[in-house]
């Protein structure tokens, strides 16, 4: 079985759509459907079952995904390194951000790149799905993201920035004309969440209860920044973030309220504790060696 016919099958076990598999692998619907049926007749099996409405996976399809997965990764993270040793590159370190990837962060990156040119620094957003599980799973060498982080097997490193909070509304919401929104203020409007996450950790971002006890409501639970974002610009929720996004976002549908009796947020470097080498404390040495700063 060819890479790219492997490929093809994985991108399109995870997506169930061929036309979203052909618009994530830049090729062309006849494409995925020849290398499927390619794969199918080799096998003897169908690994699909195909409707008008449908695509999901066969018994012996799930099988053959199950297997792959793992081979299809450890080859691409093989050539992955060999391409790197090409370029004289020893090591990459990935680092996942829960914060937008701020300027003002890039002076640690640019730093820990001068300092460790062998090595490669791969830094990209995160969408807000089970960022802890994706760390344990090798997704990521590194998260960047809000304490406290009180997990037994992650290492909490240094803190990169403090950052003061403010609500987001939609330019039209009641309370947008509003100079500041104390947190009490919170529990009359609906928010939204991210799923798999320990209450502790969201707890912090967005207290379950206001001080007098009541309630704050989350909804629907979102998965992606721009999702949040949107979502708060028609008016269907308000959303409290960290402050530094009023500089990553400029939309004139959107309002943004400081919450003065919200708790400033702290962002860590944290990373698996058996997964802890070289490039992961070279890096956090450099956090420590310039220091943190505030917003």
């Amino acid at each position: 079985m060819e890479l790219r016919d492997i490929e093809i099958f994985l991108v399109l076990a995870e997506e169930l759509h061929f036309g979203r598999t052909a618009e994530r692998l830049l090729v062309s619907q006849a494409r995925v459907s020849q290398a499927i049926r390619k794969q199918e007749r080799r096998i003897g099996a169908d690994l699909f079952e195909r409707t008008s409405r449908t695509v999901r996976l066969t018994e012996v399809g799930r099988q053959l995904r199950d297997d792959l997965q793992p081979v299809y990764a450890g080859l691409h993270r093989s050539l992955e390194r060999a391409r790197s040793a090409a370029r004289g590159i020893t090591g990459t370190l990935r680092v996942g951000m829960m914060p937008f990837n701020l300027v003002d962060l890039h002076v640690y990156w640019r730093t820990f790149r001068s300092r460790h040119p062998q090595w490669e620094l791969e830094v990209r957003q995160l969408t807000y799905d089970d960022v802890f599980g994706r760390l344990r799973n090798g997704e990521m060498d590194v998260l960047v993201t809000w304490l406290p982080v009180e997990e037994p097997d992650l290492t909490v490193g240094p803190v990169l920035c403090t950052d003061p909070r403010v609500l987001a509304v939609a330019a039209d919401h009641e309370l947008a004309a509003r100079g500041s929104v104390r947190l009490e203020a919170l529990a009359d409007f609906r928010h939204a969440m991210a799923t798999r996450m320990p209450d502790y950790w969201e707890d912090e971002y967005l207290p379950f209860e206001t001080a007098d006890g009541r309630t704050i409501e989350r909804g629907r639970p979102v998965s992606s920044a721009e999702d949040l974002i949107s979502r708060v610009g028609m008016g269907e929720i308000v959303h409290a973030f960290p402050g530094h996004v009023t500089r990553h976002w400029g939309m004139p549908n959107v309002h943004w309220i400081p919450v003065p009796d919200l708790p400033v947020l702290s962002f860590a470097l944290i990373w698996r504790s058996e997964a802890e080498n070289e490039l992961v404390t070279a890096l956090a040495d450099t956090v420590r060696d310039l220091g943190a700063f505030a917003f």
